[in-house]
């Protein structure tokens, strides 16, 4: 292995923890009048994502001194015990169910997302299948099959939850892990129309989604239904204009947009920040992944590399789907925006994401 470098690549750290801040202040300013109004204690939301901001960055830190080779050897017992909690979150009475998902596992407000965790685990297991197989890739039997039969069955279960979303980022980002190692371009146009195909008939099969679809195309055909979303963040970016109504001074966070502390959160922050708000944290994150990009070209090997490139794909993913859902450009779906959105499970999962992409920097040869 390459010798490890004094230190971890600050741009990276730091520019991560910029957004971390960034979104403590808008978990707290989006969500305060509704922890007012349900938990009687405005800094309700901003108190949990505080703690698991707390647990992520200890987390992050620690992984950041562990040897992301580390991720080769444990992949396949991290992803099989990923497998047994998409199982057991299954279960009726024992899977918490939340906005019509079972998802969940935990007691009570407390509980973790085995889905976001498994998009971690099928990273780190593609990573060193792809590394261990490259030269099999080419052969769709031998090498593409048994890879996506994998990523496949986990998207399976978690159709059953079901979370289009998360599944979808999951798949997103394999596929780009698999094309970076070598896949044939004629299997990946052969793949793409078979799971356009899949995704047609997913959206068919669920008439809700047939209904986000519609919304999406027309939102004022159902505005007080499906195209209710999207309705009122339009509403809240609108007025936001170039520098924002201000800090806290949101309209749209007063029971108009649902829970707008998640998946809408940009929308308040271009709302009280303005489009120049808005501009600053999409650069953030451009620096964040050119970064990212950086320490994968710079990896001392291709297990390294392709563990960064599927980080750096995994939060690509999940901005561009989160933005355009915000923004109206994109149907809605349940995808929080990373280090920004409320939520415990997502919100470690990404700072041990990074973690793991700190150590590879520490390596880089760039």
């Amino acid at each position: 292995m390459a010798k490890e470098k004094s230190s971890p690549d600050l741009i990276l750290m730091i520019t991560t923890i910029t957004l971390l801040i960034v979104g403590m202040i808008m978990v707290y300013s989006a969500s305060e009048a509704w922890a007012s109004y349900r938990f009687n204690d405005s800094f309700f939301f901003a108190k949990r994502q505080l703690f698991f901001a707390s647990i992520g960055l200890i987390a992050m830190f620690f992984i950041m001194n562990i040897e992301y080779w580390t991720w080769r050897t444990w992949s396949k017992l991290i992803l099989i015990v990923c497998f047994v909690l998409l199982v057991i979150v299954l279960i009726p009475g024992v899977g918490l169910v939340r906005g019509g998902a079972r998802s969940w596992l935990g007691v009570g407000a407390f509980s973790i997302q085995p889905s976001e965790f498994m998009k971690m685990a099928m990273i780190a297991f593609l990573a060193k299948y792809l590394s261990e197989n490259q030269k099999k890739i080419v052969l769709f039997k031998r090498g593409l099959l048994p890879s996506l039969t994998i990523v496949m069955t986990a998207f399976g279960m978690i159709m059953l939850q079901p979370d289009l979303g998360t599944g979808a980022v999951m798949v997103g980002t394999c596929v780009i892990m698999i094309f970076v190692a070598g896949a044939r371009i004629s299997h990946f146009v052969m793949l793409g129309m078979l799971g356009l195909v899949g995704f047609v008939g997913l959206i068919i099969s669920a008439p809700y989604r047939v209904k986000r679809i519609t919304s999406f195309l027309d939102p004022w055909s159902d505005p007080l239904g499906s195209g209710f979303q999207i309705i009122q963040s339009l509403y809240a970016i609108g007025p936001g204009g170039l520098m924002g109504m201000g800090l806290g001074e949101s309209r749209q966070k007063y029971f108009y947009l649902p829970e707008p502390q998640t998946d809408f959160i940009f929308a308040i922050l271009a709302e009280e920040l303005g489009f120049i708000g808005g501009c600053i944290v999409i650069i953030l994150f451009s620096i964040l992944l050119w970064r990212g990009i950086r320490v994968a070209l710079g990896a001392p090997d291709l297990f390294g590399s392709l563990l960064a490139v599927g980080i750096i794909a995994m939060v690509a993913i999940q901005v561009m789907i989160n933005v355009g859902v915000v923004t109206g450009l994109m149907p809605v779906t349940g995808i929080t925006l990373p280090f920004l959105s409320y939520g415990g499970s997502s919100l470690t999962l990404m700072l041990v994401a990074i973690g793991v992409l700190l150590n590879i920097s520490r390596h880089s040869r760039i």
